[in-house]
């Protein structure tokens, strides 16, 4: 017979990957509203972060109520306060697709359309490896693949150096055609945004190897490589 214990996990844990995919759906969104100026997908993107937030203190409420009713140990204990830990990254990673979807909003704005450089394709890159990273994290938690997770650890390191780069490349932009700094300086801020993304992806996964086995691996990432 299974065990109230055990159908309470079951919740939880639907909760987190429906939080999930809702986070990693608003993050690819509002990219995409950067990447083509879309400004009612920036909007949408903005307007569903209040779901994200609401789901987030949902879960949150169900955990504590599961350690507060159940006193679980071992690894129900670990899952909980993993998946604790998740959700709060998960909500972050909705906060920085609605801070990219506003940068989108600015830079779609009729005063700015015709005045800004396209999306370079190093930063669509680097947008492209976060959301790998976000994908493979998550992917890593449905699978209690902690192989996977490491996957992710090791791939930070190349968000952060992209990082680098985006910043010199933007910074000649911004020598080369100082009229413009306004709008690229939000191109900037993207690439920030970006390697956020890649650091909660990287918490993500470090919190689903923890889970699975016990071990914390937070600020040994280098480890990995």
């Amino acid at each position: 017979m299974t065990s109230v214990l055990t159908r309470e996990i079951e919740k939880l844990k639907k909760m987190v990957l429906a939080l999930s995919a809702m986070a990693e759906k608003s993050l690819e969104k509002g990219f995409r509203a950067l990447e083509t100026r879309d400004l009612a997908m920036a909007q949408q993107v903005i307007d569903e972060d209040i779901t994200i937030d609401e789901m987030e203190i949902e879960l949150e409420e169900e955990g504590l109520k599961i350690l507060a009713l159940h006193q679980p140990v071992a690894i129900d204990l670990r899952f909980i306060v993993a998946v604790l830990r998740i959700n709060s990254e998960l909500e972050r990673i909705g906060d920085l697709a609605v801070n990219l979807a506003e940068r989108a909003s600015f830079l779609s704005s009729q005063e700015w359309r015709q005045n800004i450089p396209e999306i370079p394709a190093d930063i669509s890159s680097m947008a492209e490896k976060a959301m790998e990273m976000v994908r493979l994290s998550l992917d890593a938690l449905v699978n209690m693949d902690p192989g996977l997770a490491r996957r992710v650890l090791e791939m930070d390191d190349i968000v952060d150096a992209m990082n680098r780069e985006m910043f010199q490349m933007i910074y000649e932009k911004i020598r080369k055609d100082p009229d413009m700094v306004e709008g690229i300086i939000h191109l900037l801020s993207a690439t920030r945004h970006l390697e956020r993304v890649a650091d909660h992806a990287t918490n993500i996964a470090e919190d689903v190897i923890y889970m699975i086995t016990g071990e914390i691996v937070r600020h040994q990432a280098e480890d990995f490589s």
